[in-house]
């Protein structure tokens, strides 16, 4: 598939002025000014954030009011329940909180709805539980903002509830003592795209603070607030990124028996944010998907590094199976696209009967990357389907779900990712609305852009440039990995990797061998002889062999130079 390349707008008198007077790299100002992080104090926040660059958590709404509640329930030994999702924010919320509270003196209770057999977010069925219990307060995390109905029924029973939680709310907020939320539209605090553990270190902070304890007893739990940060896919600038860098360095040094056996075993040899994103959060979130939630909970709440390790192992287990499972939904849905023909149309949407609604999001990310158009998977038990989607920069996909609700029981999400559940004998009808409303928007016209920082020359291509670049980690959403394109390189040797899946090239620019990775890229092999001239884009790595380093370029896209 052809893809845009697409260079961003420099300022190249701001990137000059900016690498004299900080004394870096113009590769590194670059970068900076293409993320629009141009003033003295925005660079200085972004390269060197501290903890004295937290905003101040009580222009949270409703923090005061939450935390008077919470100090309330300290004092008297109330029964409290924290009720969370299953994912990684959900998990590293409750673990925040409850080691927090329990930290406080108040000993909590936690809830977990099970994926499979409850879904997403507050269910009557477990405030019923939850109130048999004896429990007076819930605190809600990574969840509740939309649970109107439920939290009546939370009241109608005796309990009162607070609620923390980052997604957008209805018109229509719940009748809850306190909602901590800053998608409020009464919000004043200045940034309101926290994961739901960014809210709840904002509540531990504000706790904290008023019990007048020392910093540490909340910096501490950063490295856990950073992994569900990190892994939330949040954008990674202003408090997020105060969050992450310093929770990154935290992580290195970590003194939880849960974070420690989980970086044993995802093997990565640094701890940056790819060790999170890659290593530690599929592991946790396959133990939600896999039904297996309070395994994820307990491995960090737990103290004991033997009992640590014994459930990470459970936990590679859980991701081994999901991997499984994944693999074989993904060959059966390609099956079935080129089967039918679906590539064909400006959306894929997809049923089956045996396929896992634990695992279909992952694979319809999968589908949709690789054709480049919204899809749609759903598996259906018996009258029954469950869905989810991904789409595409330019399409949105939970607009279009509202378009064809007429066929929907439930659906949510947002622009770019839904989950929805329908009856089996409306699958027909959903999809024939959907592939029109898709065919209306000319999804097929749309291209995939990748965005350039800079072309780059020989003299960029120097160790303590690309070393450098290390400070604008931790990458992630709104600060990705650089990008820069290479023009006519000489291809001085080609061949293909992992039979045939991955591209390996050396590149000569006057007599200077550059080393290339192209990962799912070995098609281009076939394509491209010794000695052809080609334009590269790309990130640059330091690649480390018999303990000699030298600079890479693992490539993105490839053209012949003209």
């Amino acid at each position: 598939m052809n893809k845009k390349w697409e260079f961003y707008d420099s300022d190249n008198a701001k990137i000059k002025e900016i690498s004299q007077k900080f004394n870096i790299s113009e590769l590194l100002a670059t970068v900076l000014v293409n993320r629009n992080i141009k003033t003295d104090e925005e660079i200085k926040l972004f390269l060197n954030p501290t903890r004295n660059d937290f905003h101040d958590p009580y222009l949270m709404p409703d923090m005061k009011i939450a935390v008077d509640r919470i100090i309330k329930a300290i004092d008297e030994k109330e029964k409290t329940m924290i009720y969370g999702d299953y994912d990684v924010d959900g998990i590293t919320s409750i673990t925040v909180l409850s080691k927090f509270l329990n930290q406080c003196g108040l000993n909590v209770g936690y809830y977990i709805p099970n994926r499979l057999n409850e879904g997403y977010g507050l269910n009557k069925k477990a405030i019923k539980t939850i109130a048999d219990e004896g429990y007076k307060l819930i605190i809600t995390v990574d969840c509740g903002i939309s649970s109107t109905e439920e939290i009546d029924y939370a009241y109608s029973l005796g309990m009162e509830v607070i609620i923390t939680d980052h997604h957008e709310p209805l018109d229509i907020l719940p009748n809850a003592l306190a909602i901590i939320d800053c998608k409020r539209k009464d919000n004043k605090y200045p940034f309101n795209s926290l994961a739901g553990v960014g809210v709840s270190f904002k509540l531990i902070q504000a706790i904290g603070q008023r019990l007048n304890l020392p910093e540490k007893e909340y910096l501490k739990y950063l490295d856990i607030v950073c992994i569900g940060t990190i892994s939330d896919i949040v954008p990674l600038v202003d408090e997020n990124r105060v969050i992450a860098k310093l929770g990154l360095m935290l992580i290195k040094q970590t003194k939880t028996p849960g974070v420690k056996a989980l970086l044993k075993a995802t093997s990565y040899k640094e701890v940056n944010s790819t060790t999170v994103s890659f290593g530690i959060a599929p592991r946790i979130n396959a133990c939600g998907r896999m039904g297996h939630e309070k395994d994820a909970l307990e491995l960090f709440l737990t103290e004991n590094i033997v009992e640590a390790e014994q459930i990470t192992e459970k936990l590679n287990e859980y991701n081994k199976q999901r991997q499984n499972i994944e693999k074989r939904i993904f060959e059966e849905a390609i099956a079935k696209i080129e089967k039918n023909e679906e590539n064909k149309k400006n959306m894929i949407i997809l049923g089956s009967e045996n396929w896992h609604h634990g695992v279909i999001g992952i694979v319809s990310s999968k589908i949709t990357e690789l054709y480049y158009k919204p899809s749609i998977l759903i598996c259906f038990e018996n009258d029954n389907g469950k869905g989810s989607g991904r789409s595409i920069p330019g399409f949105d996909l939970h607009e279009a779900l509202c378009l064809a609700s007429d066929y929907l029981e439930k659906y949510g999400g947002h622009e770019m990712a839904v989950g929805l559940s329908l009856k089996k004998k409306d699958f027909k009808a959903f999809k024939e609305k959907l592939e029109s409303i898709a065919e209306n928007l000319h999804t097929d016209e749309l291209t995939p852009i990748i965005k350039i920082d800079k072309e780059i020359t020989l003299n960029d291509i120097k160790i303590e440039n690309v070393k450098e670049l290390n400070l604008l980690e931790p990458f992630g959403e709104s600060n990705k990995t650089p990008i820069f394109i290479y023009r006519n390189l000489k291809i001085d040797s080609i061949r293909a990797l992992s039979e045939g899946k991955h591209l390996k090239l050396t590149l000569k620019d006057e007599n200077k061998i550059i080393n290339a990775i192209g990962f799912n890229m070995g098609k281009y092999s076939e394509e491209y002889l010794i000695g052809d001239k080609i334009d590269v884009i790309g990130v640059l790595e330091i690649n480390t062999f018999n303990g000699i380093e030298s600079v890479q370029i693992n490539m993105k896209d490839i053209r012949k130079s003209y």
